[in-house]
């Protein structure tokens, strides 16, 4: 199983003028039980990781294709019940995984 720092994606413009000051080898060297749980600095929810990658501005590849796709029926409830919007979640989640997949 591959650590989540395995593979930084690559920016398409920098945040600052400034060089970054993180370690990225030490990062990427880290394994999961190296990282360090606190109340400040909690393990990541699955919620927040979808809310995170739906907020962050993706933009729709337009057009969208209408398509019949069959799902585990545990997989759709699940969906469902985070609320409305679950298409553009699973959406939002196929698209991540397949950026990280580059």
């Amino acid at each position: 199983m591959s650590s989540l720092y395995d593979e930084q994606p690559e920016m398409k413009k920098r945040a600052s003028s400034k060089a970054s000051r993180t370690d990225w080898k030490r990062v990427r060297a880290m394994k999961d039980k190296d990282i360090k749980l606190t109340a400040e600095h909690p393990e990541a929810d699955v919620r927040h990781i979808v809310r995170g990658i739906v907020r962050r501005g993706l933009r729709p590849v337009s057009p969208k294709a209408s398509i019949a796709l069959r799902l585990d029926a545990d997989v759709l409830s699940w969906f469902k019940a985070q609320g409305p919007g679950y298409q553009t979640r699973i959406n939002a989640v196929l698209r991540a995984f397949k950026d990280a997949s580059l």
